[in-house]
């Protein structure tokens, strides 16, 4: 049994056909080629196959190599610029402490989040 489902993608309003068995990651993927989410546990344990629902997060720096760290700096990068809108390069490195990256990609993450942070105050309203 398909079902059509409307919603907002990166800006764009779309619809696809999915079966009910069909997840997040496989709808977005198989119908609109985004990669950037993936099945790893297939439990939703190990934070591969998270997205951001409602909001947005594009970060341009080549800070990720194999992906499989990114969910997670994602995350923790929303949080931190909700809590502060322009931190400094030690806040980020506090709050990014927790995330490992076995690429060590440490330098260009640490640039991707303050190029997110400028980006986010230039449209902040003032």
């Amino acid at each position: 049994m398909m079902r059509t489902i409307s919603f907002t993608l990166n800006g764009e309003k779309v619809a696809a056909e999915i079966k009910p068995h069909h997840n997040l990651v496989e709808l977005l993927q198989r119908e609109f080629n985004l990669m950037g989410a993936r099945e790893s546990c297939g439990q939703g344990m190990c934070g591969c196959c998270t997205v951001l629902v409602n909001g947005a997060a594009v970060i341009e720096a080549g800070a990720f190599q194999c992906g499989y760290c990114t969910p997670g700096f994602v995350l923790m990068t929303t949080q931190l610029l909700a809590a502060h809108p322009d931190p400094d390069e030690d806040q980020i490195r506090h709050y990014l402490s927790g995330n490992l990256c076995r690429c060590a990609a440490y330098p260009e993450i640490v640039n991707a989040v303050k190029i997110a942070a400028r980006k986010r105050n230039r449209r902040s309203p003032a």
